[in-house]
């Protein structure tokens, strides 16, 4: 019994020291300046119903270049006087249907917004991204992940195009944040 307590206390006090450890430094091209910008209306241009085309890379950070394309619906809507957004869609692949949601909220101390993105058979996917909008609306956001089994940083970038097309990426990083290859893309029409 004593040896369990004593194995049981070892694994409480290195559980402590890790929380309690600080963060190792994170590359500046791995998260988003910070800002003290209200940028709580940055996604105001992706209000709405859209009809969504994709551009999904076949294979990530191999250095592929094959691209397939995948078409699908949007709706967006506001809530929480506009600090706050929930887009429901779905995407139509080539042999797949895939039914996808993101939450978006903005947290007005930090100035940031963090979006959570899911899909119908997998729940929100966590961690969530967490940036915010330039002064050219341009919005930037970050958040650590894996990819075959390997660490990486994704970033997803906003903007609006012209002719009222909000436009999306996805980029993955593998060095963290010095090089970035996109992997998919997403141009709006509005219906």
């Amino acid at each position: 019994m004593r040896v369990l307590l004593r194995g049981f206390f070892a694994l409480l006090v290195g559980a402590a020291a890790v929380l309690v450890a600080p963060a190792a430094p994170v590359p500046a091209q791995s998260v988003a300046a910070p800002t003290t910008r209200d940028g709580h209306r940055g996604f105001d241009f992706l209000l709405g119903s859209w009809h969504t085309h994709y551009r999904l890379l076949k294979v990530r950070l191999q250095n592929n270049h094959q691209w397939y394309a995948c078409d699908g619906t949007s709706v967006v809507r506001p809530f929480w006087g506009g600090y706050g957004d929930l887009e429901d869609g779905d995407l139509r692949c080539p042999g797949s249907h895939i039914v996808g949601m993101t939450l978006r909220m903005y947290s007005a101390r930090t100035h940031q917004w963090s979006l959570w993105w899911g899909t119908k058979t997998r729940g929100l996917v966590p961690p969530p991204q967490v940036g915010h909008f330039d002064a050219a609306g341009v919005g930037e956001f970050y958040a650590p992940d894996t990819h075959a089994g390997k660490p990486i940083i994704v970033r997803y970038k906003w903007r609006l195009l012209p002719g009222d097309h909000p436009y999306f990426e996805q980029a993955y990083s593998p060095d963290n944040g010095r090089t970035w290859e996109t992997n998919w893309t997403c141009v709006y029409t509005r219906m």
